[in-house]
């Protein structure tokens, strides 16, 4: 076994230390500062820190720390630690009642979790940017080697190595054809390799092996997978250039075989769907009730400087692509180009008060009971006007895709910067590429991220509303 391997879990169980002293000085802390907990026996408080502490291992096991791993994400840290406080929460009040812990003390243990998962985020935060600066100086690295000459291994270097951050270094690359202008030395030809395989003092492999031949080439692939087996090597096969297929493949298996779709959403997952409808019915419930008192103003100020209804009805492209009656607030005038027409920055059609509504996104209030009904969710692609579906459906590859979900008040679309007007094509395939990400990747943390930087991007006053 490498010693990168072994400094690498030595990372994950110093970690994994740091969060029990964490814990140990939190608990102890607030026994000193807290009148209830500071009369509590000797025995009761150890027991106490015990018991918590005996939870925290048993969390452990279920979400251990991945900020060891070379490629993580912020969002992944995040949402690792908040699970893991909550099992400790959960294990610690199971325990307690359990063994007859004579105080009661749930909410105490939400306050502490809550705590904790705080302390421990900026803990985390600290940790992930040591672990960068100590790769950055040459520490805990991973070696790799590359079998073959195509694009695509380019393309993975500049992933891989080109961010001393994740701690990669590759040593180089056998091929019969040079890699051109790529920087990387040339260990030897794929023959050379081959022919050496009982001889691995003779080569220089590292701690993964990036495998990039034809696929027709399958005793090579075979006999340098299983080389890599003997020799503890991280094996990965990438498809050449010329033989990938510009499709986002997700497997499937029938019965014992396996074959690929383009798209598949979690969503498609009845677990998912339960789980996002019901946080969809019990936000908007919430939501209407803290903004009811907002309604009738907005209605007298529509009524007092535009005849006509208060809300505004549009048919809309749902679900399967199915029409459905979408609500909002009129801000416009009413006209005959209403179901044609996209709104434009300084839009002559809008009323003063129709600004503020647009500005303010207070005209998207009414959409709130669109998703309780169930024609939308709070979070997803936006619906479109019916004449642009028809419009962008012929013009646009894989326009049609985003009608897998539910459309939604807010997307990821939105809040990476396509959200409003879209003059160009350009734009509107930047929105449906954002979409089709968004249904191929959704997740329950994603939805909360999204809700968060749409609230952001109305606070900052989007410019493109």
């Amino acid at each position: 076994m490498r010693n990168n391997n072994q400094s690498n879990r030595l990372i994950k169980w110093m970690v994994t230390a740091a969060d029990f002293l964490v814990l140990f000085l939190l608990v102890y802390a607030v026994s000193r500062i807290d009148p209830v907990m500071a009369a509590w026996s000797r025995e009761d408080t150890r027991f106490f820190l015990l018991a918590n502490l005996t939870a925290l291992f048993i969390a452990e096991l279920w979400f251990h720390t991945i900020i060891h791993e070379r490629v993580v994400m912020m969002g992944d840290v995040l949402r690792r630690v908040l699970r893991l406080c909550i099992a400790q929460t959960a294990v610690a009040y199971v325990i307690l009642r359990a063994m007859g812990f004579p105080y009661q003390v749930g909410w105490w243990l939400i306050v502490q979790g809550a705590l904790y998962f705080a302390v421990l985020m900026l803990v985390r935060y600290v940790e992930l940017n040591g672990i960068k600066w100590y790769r950055k100086r040459g520490g805990n690295t991973r070696t790799i080697t590359f079998v073959g000459s195509d694009p695509a291994l380019k393309r993975l270097r500049d992933q891989l190595v080109k961010n001393p951050a994740t701690g990669y270094q590759l040593l180089g690359y056998y091929a019969d054809e040079e890699m051109g202008d790529s920087g990387m030395p040339k260990l030897g030809s794929l023959q050379f390799l081959l022919d050496h395989l009982d001889e691995p003092k003779a080569l220089t492999i590292g701690d993964e092996l990036y495998v990039c031949v034809p696929r027709q080439e399958r005793d090579t692939i075979l006999r340098l997978s299983r080389f890599c087996d003997s020799r503890v090597v991280k094996f990965f096969y990438i498809p050449l250039s010329s033989e990938s297929v510009p499709l986002n493949f997700q497997r499937e298996f029938i019965s014992d075989i396996e074959v690929l779709t383009t798209h598949e959403s979690p969503l498609e997952d009845p677990l998912n769907k339960i789980v996002k409808r019901f946080c969809d019915i019990v936000l908007s419930v919430v939501f209407l009730l803290l903004t009811a008192l907002i309604w009738p103003f907005v209605a007298l100020m529509i009524k007092l400087q535009s005849p006509g209804p208060v809300l505004f009805r549009q048919q809309r492209t749902g679900l399967g692509g199915k029409p459905f009656t979408l609500l909002k607030f009129r801000s416009m005038r009413l006209n005959s180009e209403a179901d044609t027409l996209q709104a434009t920055q300084d839009d002559s059609r809008v009323f003063p008060f129709g600004k503020f509504l647009r500005k303010t996104s207070l005209d998207e209030l009414p959409q709130f009971w669109n998703v309780l009904k169930g024609d939308m969710s709070i979070v997803g692609p936006r619906p479109h006007m019916l004449a642009h579906t028809e419009t962008y459906s012929k013009l646009i590859d894989k326009y049609m895709v985003r009608h897998f979900v539910k459309p939604g008040i807010t997307g990821w679309a939105q809040v990476t910067g396509y959200r409003g007007e879209t003059k160009e094509l350009w734009q509107m395939d930047g929105r449906v590429q954002r979409d089709i990400w968004y249904m191929e990747h959704w997740s329950i943390w994603l939805d909360i991220r999204i809700i968060g930087m749409t609230i952001q991007s109305i606070l900052r006053r989007d410019k493109n509303a």
